[in-house]
């Protein structure tokens, strides 16, 4: 079985010290990073990138997204992603370690961010007039710090990266329910709670019950959260987190397709292809011929 290529922040950065910090146009960075990026890949790192022209298809674990200009992606490690893209694109990629980001953030992960901890969360947001003008901004200060050797550089770069972040952040609560209210910044606080904890356990435990009784809440008050926050239910949202899994098992683990499903905590298979088949619609072994052809 052939594996999916894990990229590392180095492979990057050729004539330059090691670094936990990576920054280029787009247009640059599609032909120097051709031969690493043109096939389906992963990275150890985070990644930011925001398109100002073209056009294309960006995949990112199986999902495809529309590439337009005022495109913003975010890429957490692990994650399986690929694109095509229109000759004309241009725009600005970033990357970072957790390590990098620590630097000067001890008591903020980068998880904390909606979009690089929730597997179930957009990975795309699209920026229009005024706000897509102010992303580019935070853009370029970043490019020209990046090239200068100015004071505690680092810290600068850091500080755009969070405002890029916070500021996107709040542009998607604006789709959900206007999570402005105190009571909707209080379910996009618990529905970031619950994204974290079936991270933590979704391959032994798939009951709403067992994550509303950790939350200490209602079984009814954690579907009502994840309906208002994603539009889906607290179930839709676990098995959506192991189908996407699953999906990572059979591209890059050599084992069987009974031993994938024993590891996701299905003891009988022909449940776990039920499963499989009603989130994803296909089977497993579909998908395996659809993507390792």
């Amino acid at each position: 079985m052939n594996s999916i290529s894990v990229l590392h922040i180095d492979l990057f950065q050729s004539g330059k010290n090691a670094s936990d910090f990576y920054f280029n146009t787009m247009r640059d960075h599609l032909v120097s990073s051709h031969k690493h990026i043109e096939k389906p890949h992963r990275h150890d790192f985070y990644v930011t990138v925001l398109f100002t022209k073209g056009k294309g298809i960006h995949e990112i674990d199986f999902q495809k997204y529309e590439v337009s200009e005022g495109s913003i992606f975010f890429l957490s490690p692990g994650q399986v992603h690929s694109w095509e893209l229109s000759e004309d694109t241009d725009g600005y990629i970033f990357f970072c370690s957790q390590e990098y980001y620590d630097m000067h953030y001890v008591n903020r992960k980068l998880r904390s961010f909606p979009f690089f901890s929730s597997p179930t969360f957009p990975r795309k947001f699209q920026f229009e007039s005024d706000d897509f003008l102010k992303i580019i901004n935070l853009f370029k200060e970043i490019e020209e710090e990046y090239h200068a050797q100015n004071m505690m550089k680092d810290d600068f770069i850091l500080s755009l990266m969070s405002q890029i972040y916070i500021y996107t952040t709040r542009q998607f609560s604006k789709n959900f329910d206007e999570i402005s209210s105190p009571t909707s910044v209080s379910y996009f606080k618990h529905y970031q709670d619950f994204e974290n904890l079936v991270e933590q356990y979704f391959t032994t435990q798939k009951s709403i019950a067992y994550y509303a009784s950790i939350m200490e809440i209602s079984p009814k008050h954690l579907n009502r959260i994840t309906q208002t926050v994603v539009q889906k239910t607290a179930t839709e949202v676990i098995t959506e987190r192991v189908i996407l899994e699953a999906k990572r098992m059979l591209m890059y683990l050599d084992e069987s397709l009974v031993e994938i499903a024993f590891r996701l905590g299905y003891e009988e298979y022909s449940y776990f292809v039920r499963v499989f088949r009603k989130g994803s619609g296909m089977t497993p072994t579909q998908f395996i011929k659809k993507y390792k052809a």
